[in-house]
């Protein structure tokens, strides 16, 4: 059985080899591919704008006493970074560590459901957000609690829990 697995093996390589021109010329519009496929993926700014939106309505929902609604929403919040792990690697592991260093806070306070602890870290992750803009050279966008959610078609004030978001 080992040797049969050895000469096929073999054989494949050989037959690698012997057309390594045909290999090389289709790595190349695979590659090509790669790239074109890259480029239509979002960079930093269109997930980060859905991240925005997420982060506002969370708010609304905590306060409404919808914590499957708010842990669904850092959740997402999160997943909508992913394009940046294609796109813009070293700003997605500042994405990464501020996810789950910074905002740590935050999701404990949704996990706990503790609304005070919310509102409070809430806030502080603000300020860490408007630093880490600024420190990235885009002091120009500052993050402000909205008076109302960025998404309007939700009811915000429906009780649920944080534990009712299905894994």
């Amino acid at each position: 059985m080992l040797k049969k697995i050895t000469r096929t093996i073999i054989g494949v390589g050989l037959l690698l080899a012997g057309n390594s021109g045909l290999v090389c010329a289709a790595g190349e519009d695979i590659q090509k591919e790669v790239e074109s496929l890259k480029g239509a993926l979002p960079k930093f700014a269109i997930p980060m704008r859905e991240v925005g939106d997420r982060f506002q309505d969370m708010y609304f929902a905590a306060e409404g006493g919808n914590w499957g609604l708010t842990a669904y929403m850092s959740k997402y919040m999160n997943s909508s970074m992913n394009p940046a792990k294609v796109t813009k690697p070293k700003e997605y592991a500042d994405w990464e560590s501020f996810y789950k260093v910074d905002f740590a806070k935050v999701n404990k306070a949704i996990a706990d459901q503790d609304l005070k602890a919310f509102k409070k870290e809430y806030k502080a992750i603000i300020a860490t957000c408007n630093n880490c803009h600024a420190g990235m050279g885009y002091g120009f966008i500052k993050v402000v609690k909205q008076k109302a959610p960025a998404d309007t078609g939700i009811e915000y004030k429906l009780s649920s829990k944080a534990t009712d978001l299905p894994k």
